[in-house]
């Protein structure tokens, strides 16, 4: 191979890679975080870990603190991209990807159906089923019906919001408990009207981030606390993530295999994670029971989260992801 060869291969590689660079500092990146839900402060965070790691990517970012007049702002801002760091109510439930559909800004995680559906946790339960993913039995039931139950299913059940995340308003219930339930009757409860009561699956903390089409490695989480709630997933050392976990190699494999399966089912985009139940004394002959508790669409990006963690130990940098979900962006989700 001639060096004149070698000399324009070279100077051809470094103008696609100058290109590139030119794209990413000239895109301007929205960062859609805070909201008006549950999880506004958990949102803020992702919110500003991922503004501050798409600047050192190169990228021009906007934060933007989400309110109800958000449509205007982005006719204002007219963004390239929207990265969506919003969680719960409104930002994982299908109503700001309406928003961008509408006015036609390409954005990054699920659309508006696959949003929409993982956030209704009963309407997942029925596709996930569907699908040959293993989820739980439940029942619905209204606030007024669970607070006068004295059991809706045998113990031990869990009582969660059915449109709901980061374990808001989750009550596990072991026993009969007087009193348990007061926080359902009381003024300041804001998990809504529509209440999910389901068996409640004993064992090991197991989740996987689902990428595009690929299966990152599994983690178990291990708390001291009652179970995985707020306080577990955001303080720091309210939990310990073991990467990768440490379960049978056929348990692990099946973790991943039902996570992609579930983002299929769903019609998700971009990244996710799912959350699984194994309880291995369940069937030891079998490995175990292994239970699909719930697909979130928009996994938390902050300092104690694990689909960033998940993404670096299969290789990516904190950067790095963000500027794939970045470039993963669209419309018609």
């Amino acid at each position: 191979m001639s060096l004149h060869h070698d000399i324009v291969t070279h100077v051809e590689t470094t103008q696609a890679f100058d290109a590139r660079e030119t794209v990413k500092m000239t895109k301007h990146v929205a960062v859609l975080m805070g909201g008006v839900s549950n999880e506004r402060v958990v949102s803020l965070s992702s919110g500003k870990s991922c503004a501050e790691a798409l600047r050192r990517a190169g990228y021009r970012v906007t934060e933007v603190d989400v309110s109800h007049d958000i449509s205007e702002r982005l006719r204002e801002l007219a963004p390239d991209v929207a990265l969506n760091a919003l969680h719960g109510r409104f930002g994982e439930d299908g109503t700001i990807q309406g928003v961008l559909e509408f006015l036609r800004i390409p954005y990054t995680h699920s659309g508006v159906l696959a949003s929409a559906l993982a956030m209704n946790k009963h309407q997942a339960k029925v596709v996930l089923k569907a699908a040959g993913v293993p989820v739980t039995e439940h029942i619905l039931a209204s606030r007024a019906e669970v607070v006068g139950w004295t059991h809706g299913m045998p113990p031990p059940y869990v009582i969660k919001p059915v449109a709901d995340g980061s374990s808001f308003g989750v009550i596990i219930v072991r026993q009969a408990q007087p009193g348990l339930l007061g926080a359902l009757a009381g003024e300041n409860w804001e998990g809504g009207s529509e209440l999910m009561v389901e068996r409640y699956v004993p064992g090991r903390e197991l989740t996987c981030t689902i990428m595009g089409d690929a299966a990152l490695p599994v983690t178990e989480i291990v708390t001291d606390l009652a179970f995985y709630n707020y306080e577990a997933k955001y303080e720091v050392g309210g939990s310990q993530h073991i990467l990768p976990a440490k379960i049978p190699p056929r348990v692990y494999d099946k973790v991943q295999e039902m996570s992609l399966k579930a983002y299929v089912a769903l019609g998700c985009r971009g990244i996710t994670r799912t959350d699984f139940r194994y309880n291995e004394a369940a069937a030891p002959d079998s490995n175990g029971e292994l239970v699909c508790l719930e697909v979130n669409t928009q996994p938390g990006m902050t300092p104690t989260s694990l689909a960033p963690e998940q993404a670096q130990y299969a290789g990516h940098s904190f950067e790095e992801l963000v500027s794939w979900m970045v470039e993963d962006a669209s419309c018609n989700r």
